[in-house]
């Protein structure tokens, strides 16, 4: 992750104490000038994010995409106002950035993706073994009823018989 910010000067205790809290979650200040940053920039797969380099700004960078983190820790840093960012080889707004720390992290997501993709066959399986189920409840059913109307006839003879006997 790479987060482009505009700085506006603040007293070195602020900004020893923001760098502090960026360090914490794996996440380094880089100072940069621009004549150094347009060149390089003009010859990458990031020639878009040029636009952004215009005034004093600094990178924030990380080898994973701390969102999150980071914003927490700029929203009390009025100092420091992101510009844009580049997570995951896609260049993203500051409402993009935004936008990506309201996502759930990647393994939740793929949690829910697996829980979604299981429930289907365990669906499927179910309702293909509730018909075999009702079957075979009817055929129990069936036979208790034929075994219950055998025990009847013995007792009783059938109106067939009844008949043949004048």
């Amino acid at each position: 992750m790479i987060a482009i910010c505009q700085y506006n000067s603040m007293p070195d205790e602020d900004l020893v104490l923001m760098r502090h809290y960026l360090r914490k979650h794996n996440i380094e200040v880089k100072f940069v000038l621009n004549e150094i940053v347009r060149p390089v920039l003009s010859q990458s797969k990031y020639k878009n994010l040029l636009p952004l380099f215009v005034a004093r700004n600094i990178l924030l960078v990380s080898p994973e995409a701390k969102v999150r983190e980071m914003l927490r820790v700029l929203k009390g840093v009025p100092q420091v106002n992101l510009l844009g960012a580049c997570i995951d080889d896609t260049i993203l707004s500051r409402q993009g950035v935004e936008n990506f720390a309201k996502l759930p992290p990647l393994e939740a997501a793929q949690g829910q993706m697996v829980g979604a993709l299981e429930l289907l066959p365990s669906q499927t399986f179910s309702l293909l073994q509730r018909g075999s189920a009702h079957l075979t409840a009817l055929l129990d059913q069936h036979i208790h009823r034929l075994q219950t109307g055998e025990t009847g006839s013995t007792a009783e003879p059938s109106p067939a018989q009844s008949s043949g006997a004048h």
